[in-house]
């Protein structure tokens, strides 16, 4: 199966491992995986901060770069339902509305491409330990992903993975939220950091850099002794 990768500008920038990882993943799942490497961004940070012209303009040549049939995957579910989502608004009544509409039916976030497509949920990983798992607002209200990543990770060996309160709680990044409103910020990842770390974990997993950023860096400032780790890291460990 042909299958392109979208980027995030996030991982893209700060955490290039994880992308390395998930290409990793898909190869050994049968993939022949593909790099556009004139992508960019898909106009979410513009878009959220007002700017729906400029984030237009962005947006479009993200149709274009992903023009075509092949499936298209992206290790995050922030951006994958930014563009399921909101394209179509952007886009409604105008001439690309076919396109985006075929490219939302394309894209696809890693966890759910592994289970929903490739039917694939044992590439052999292996990580021992305890961890626990945080599911993204993103990745719960917008990809209506659940189930997926944890049978993902239920198929690691040497893995013990353990619920933690309030899973489904927002952990407080929500992009320039946490710019905007600091302490309400600080205080929900705070509330994440504690119900993790009561489950014993050694790892707090998740689809969403963006998130195990904010929340890898509240649990350093405060010592907890909790790793963050993206699921194509927890895929991609053991072989």
């Amino acid at each position: 199966m042909n299958v392109q990768i979208f980027i995030p500008c996030f991982v893209d920038q700060l955490y290039p491992t994880v992308a390395f990882n998930m290409v990793k993943v898909l190869e050994k799942a049968g993939c022949t995986v593909s790099y556009n490497t004139n992508q960019t961004c898909c106009g979410q940070p513009a878009f959220n901060a007002g700017f729906w012209g400029e984030a237009k303009d962005v947006c479009s040549k993200f149709i274009k770069d992903f023009d075509g049939s092949e499936y298209i995957v992206a290790p995050s579910a922030s951006c994958t339902g930014f563009v399921r989502n909101y394209y179509s608004k952007l886009f409604d009544n105008s001439s690309e509305h076919n396109k985006v509409k075929r490219l939302s039916e394309r894209l696809f976030e890693f966890s759910e491409f592994m289970i929903k497509v490739l039917k694939v949920d044992d590439v052999g990983a292996k990580l021992k330990g305890k961890a626990t798992y945080h599911d993204s607002c993103a990745g719960l209200r917008e990809c209506r992903i659940k189930a997926e990543p944890r049978q993902l990770l239920s198929k690691v060996q040497g893995l013990e993975i353990v619920e933690m309160d309030d899973v489904e709680t927002c952990c407080g990044f929500g992009g320039t939220f946490a710019v905007k409103f600091e302490p309400i910020s600080i205080a929900m990842g705070d509330q994440k950091i504690h119900h993790a770390t009561e489950t014993g974990a050694e790892y707090l997993i998740s689809t969403d850099m963006s998130c195990l950023m904010h929340l890898d860096g509240y649990a350093k400032n405060r010592g907890a002794n909790i790793k963050s780790l993206h699921l194509a890291d927890v895929l991609a460990s053991g072989w």
